[in-house]
């Protein structure tokens, strides 16, 4: 198990805490915060909210990925979405940045811009380029499980197979283990009942040896559950969160920062109790 990852400036130590990726939709449409954040000042005044809740990394977003939607931005409509928040977020703030893509041309711009994280959806699989790009700035990436039919033979094995499979196109472009994490998808590529299996086996994903963030934040898994809208699943993600920090599990990307991270204190309290 990889006991450190280096994003930006800053070393994670995994495996003894679960940090926060903080969700920053700089989108019109984004299933949850679409059109919350219109202009970079919003997106400024929203990263030092966050940061003051306690998030470690802000992960930018500027295409709503969100299944079932299908409008797809060229990279200049994405680049210009996001480019001039990572700018100035750089600028401001002394905190790791991801981006959100699954486009290698957005991702290396956005690496220029002062992004330090690649976050693909699609683990290497949809760009050619992306591990490449990655690999030339010596940046680090999220790998995430995608799948375009939610159809398994085996489907923990079969998540896992394929994220290793993602891990070896990022060793494959020298890529070193440090700068690798892994996400299990909720949300992409799987029913409802393989978003709880999921949920439920978040420890089986650390036996592949790398950091782990689990993305559920809002999702409609927590919405299907408990019958709730968008805007009524904060409860929900803190439960998954507390499962997340429990397992073990390196990181939780989500939207409501402060209780969120209440979630993890209060699980890592019971977690570290030797009696």
């Amino acid at each position: 198990m990889i006991k450190q990852m280096k994003i930006g400036n800053r070393i994670f130590d995994i495996g003894s805490h679960t940090y926060i990726m903080g969700i920053l939709n700089v989108t019109p449409d984004s299933f949850s915060d679409g059109g919350s954040y219109k202009t970079v000042d919003d997106a400024l005044y929203r990263t030092e909210q966050m940061i003051g809740e306690g998030a470690d990394i802000i992960d930018v977003g500027g295409e709503s990925t969100r299944p079932g939607y299908k409008k797809t931005l060229t990279n200049e409509e994405e680049m210009a979405r996001v480019l001039p928040v990572i700018e100035k977020i750089r600028e401001k703030f002394d905190i790791p940045i991801s981006i959100d893509t699954h486009k290698a041309q957005v991702a290396e711009a956005a690496i220029l811009a002062g992004a330090d994280l690649v976050n693909d959806i699609w683990g290497f699989k949809y760009d050619a380029k992306m591990a490449d790009i990655v690999k030339k700035y010596d940046a680090a990436c999220c790998l995430m499980h995608n799948k375009n039919e939610a159809v398994y033979h085996n489907f923990m094995k079969e998540c896992a197979d394929e994220l290793k499979s993602s891990v070896m196109l990022a060793k494959a472009a020298g890529i070193s283990d440090d700068k690798i994490m892994i996400d299990p998808g909720v949300g992409f590529g799987k029913t409802y009942e393989h978003n709880l299996i999921v949920l439920k086996h978040l420890k089986d994903f650390n036996a592949l040896g790398y950091p782990v963030l689990l993305g559920a934040s809002r999702k409609s898994v927590i919405g299907l559950t408990l019958d709730t809208s968008v805007d009524d699943r904060v409860i929900g993600t803190c439960v998954t969160t507390a499962f997340a920090a429990a397992a073990g599990t390196a990181f939780v990307r989500v939207h409501d920062i402060k209780a969120n991270k209440q979630a993890i204190m209060m699980a890592e309290a019971i977690n570290h109790m030797n009696q």
